[in-house]
C-alpha cells in the first residue's frame, strides 16, 4: 500500500492505488516522446522553466515545508530550511548550465576538435523520504537542463509530495513529460529500470536498495550513479576548541531527527579530551525539546516510520548487551507516533550494531581513542564511506586527516553538509558518481568527442 502516515499520530491520513501496468507504459511512453521535444529546446529556455520553477517554489514554501513535515515527520522550521535548499539548486544551475555545458575546444592535427555533452534520454530517479524535494531536485534539475527527462518513483511513504513534485512543473508550464511520477510500489520498479525507454537511474537510498538497483541496471548496462548510506565520523582531536565543538556536533546528529545520510554517527574522541565532550554533549542534548514537529520550539520530532523506530530500539539494545554504555535516553517515548528519545551511547566497539551498521535516528554514538593514527584507523573501520569531519586548532594535521580519511567529503571544523556548489558523494559501500556542482550535472550526459578534417 502507498500511504501517507502521520509520524506524529501513527494515523493514515491517505492510501493510494498504485498505478496499473496500462498507466505506467502510458507515463513512459509520454516521458520518451517528449524527450525527443525537449532535448531540442534551447537551453536557454530550458533556464527560463527552472526559474519559473524556483519562483514557484518561494511562493508556496510554506504549504510544501507543511506536507514534508506531514508525511515525514521533519520539524516544519527544517522543512522550509529544505524548500529553501531545493531553491537553491534550481537558481544555482539556471546561472550556471551554460557555463557546464559549454562546448569544449581541444587542439589536434585535426581542422577542429571539441567536446560536446548531449542528453541522455529518459532518466529514473529513485529517491528517499528524507529529504522528499531536496533529494529528487538535486538529481532531477541538473538532468533537465541537459536536455533529459526525468521520471521519479519517490518512497512510498512520501505520496503527496511525489505528487506536488509532479503538479508544480505543470503550474510552471512545462511541456508534459519532462518530469513524470510513478506511484508504484517497490516491487514494480525492476521492470521500470528494466525499460528500454529508461536510459540511465540515479539513486539515493540504502546500501541494499543501491545493491539491488545496480544489479538491474547491470544487467541492461545502464548509466547509475549511488548515493547511498553512510556511518560518518566525527572526529574530535585534544586541541579543540571544545564548547563549540560540542554544540555543533548536538546540532548536527539531531538535523532532521539523525536521519541523514552524512550525519555524524560515530563520534570519534581523543582521550585527553573525550570525558568533557561526552559531559557536555549530554548536557547540550538534556536542553532539547521532543514533540509536535509543527511546533516551532521543538527541535527533535518523531522518526519517519514505526519500523525504524523499531530498528533503532534494536541497534541501542543489542549493543548495550555487547557492552557498550548508555550515557542518556535509549528508549522509545511513549504516546502517539514514532518518537525516540535522544540517546548517547558510550564505549560502542567493533561488533556492536552501533558500529557496524548505518545509525539512522537521534542516537550519537561516542568512541575513545589514544591518538591521531587510532582516531583515522577507526574513522575508516566500516564498509561505507560517505563523508568526515575533523575539529582542531592546528592547521598542520588538517593535510594528513584530508589526505587518509576514506571518504567522498572531508570537513574541517565543520560540520559535513551538501553545498550545490561542490560535487557530493561517496566511496566504499557510499555508492558512486556524484550528485552536485559541475560533476553533478556531467553524470547524465552523452560526454562525444567531434573531429573534424
Amino acid at each position: 500500500m502507498i500511504q501517507t502516515i502521520n509520524p506524529a499520530t501513527g494515523k493514515v491520513e491517505k492510501t493510494f492505488s498504485s498505478y496499473t501496468s496500462e498507466e505506467i507504459d502510458k507515463k513512459l511512453q509520454t516521458a520518451a516522446t517528449t524527450f525527443h521535444v525537449w532535448r531540442k529546446t534551447s537551453l536557454s529556455d530550458r533556464i527560463t522553466l527552472i526559474k519559473k520553477l524556483s519562483v514557484h517554489l518561494q511562493k508556496n514554501k510554506e504549504k510544501y515545508a507543511k506536507l514534508a513535515t506531514l508525511e515525514m515527520g521533519r520539524p516544519y522550521k527544517d522543512s522550509l530550511g529544505e524548500i529553501d535548499k531545493s531553491i537553491s539548486i534550481c537558481d544555482f544551475y539556471a546561472k550556471n548550465a551554460k557555463k557546464f555545458l559549454k562546448v569544449e575546444h581541444i587542439p589536434t592535427e585535426a581542422s577542429k576538435s571539441y567536446v560536446q555533452y548531449d542528453p541522455l534520454g529518459v532518466v529514473l530517479g529513485i529517491m528517499p523520504w528524507n529529504y522528499p524535494f531536496t533529494q529528487v531536485f538535486r538529481g532531477m534539475i541538473p538532468a533537465l537542463l541537459c536536455g533529459n527527462t526525468f521520471v521519479l518513483k519517490h518512497a512510498s511513504n512520501v505520496p503527496k509530495c511525489s505528487m506536488a513534485i509532479e503538479a508544480m512543473f505543470a503550474a510552471c508550464g512545462f511541456p508534459k513529460g519532462v518530469m513524470t511520477n510513478l506511484l508504484i510500489e517497490g516491487k514494480d520498479v525492476e521492470s521500470i529500470i528494466a525499460d528500454d525507454r529508461i536510459v540511465a537511474v540515479t539513486v539515493t537510498g540504502s546500501e541494499k536498495t543501491g545493491s539491488a538497483v545496480a544489479a538491474v541496471a547491470g544487467k541492461h548496462l545502464k548509466k547509475t550513479v549511488m548515493e547511498l548510506g553512510g556511518s560518518d565520523a566525527f572526529i574530535v582531536l585534544e586541541d579543540a576548541d571544545l564548547d563549540i565543538t560540542v554544540k555543533q556536533a548536538v546540532k548536527a546528529r539531531i538535523l532532521n531527527v539523525g536521519q541523514s545520510c552524512n550525519s555524524p554517527k560515530r563520534f570519534i574522541l581523543h582521550h585527553k579530551i573525550a570525558k568533557e565532550f561526552k559531559e557536555k554533549f549530554v548536557e547540550e542534548v538534556k536542553k532539547l525539546t521532543i514533540g509536535d514537529p509543527m511546533d516551532p520550539q521543538v527541535q527533535i520530532g518523531p522518526l519517519a516510520r514505526k519500523d525504524l523506530r523499531d530498528l533503532l530500539d534494536r541497534q541501542v539494545a543489542d549493543s548495550i548487551k555487547k557492552g557498550a554504555k548508555l550515557l542518556y535516553g535509549g528508549e522509545k517515548l511513549k504516546g502517539e507516533g514514532f518518537f525516540y528519545s535522544v540517546t548517547v551511547v558510550d564505549a560502542v566497539l567493533k561488533g556492536m550494531p552501533l558500529f557496524d551498521e548505518e545509525v539512522f535516528g537521534p542516537v550519537a554514538v561516542m568512541i575513545t581513542v589514544k591518538d591521531d593514527d587510532e582516531a583515522l584507523r577507526v574513522a575508516n573501520d566500516t564498509h561505507l564511506g560517505l563523508s568526515a569531519s575533523v575539529w582542531t586548532s592546528h592547521p598542520e594535521r588538517v593535510h594528513h586527516f584530508t589526505h587518509e580519511l576514506h571518504v567522498g567529503l572531508v570537513f574541517i571544523n565543520q560540520a559535513v553538509r551538501s553545498d550545490v556548489r561542490l560535487p557530493y558523494g561517496g566511496v566504499k559501500k557510499s555508492g558512486y558518481g556524484r550528485e552536485l556542482g559541475r560533476f553533478g550535472m556531467l553524470e547524465f550526459v552523452n560526454i562525444k568527442s567531434v573531429v573534424i578534417k
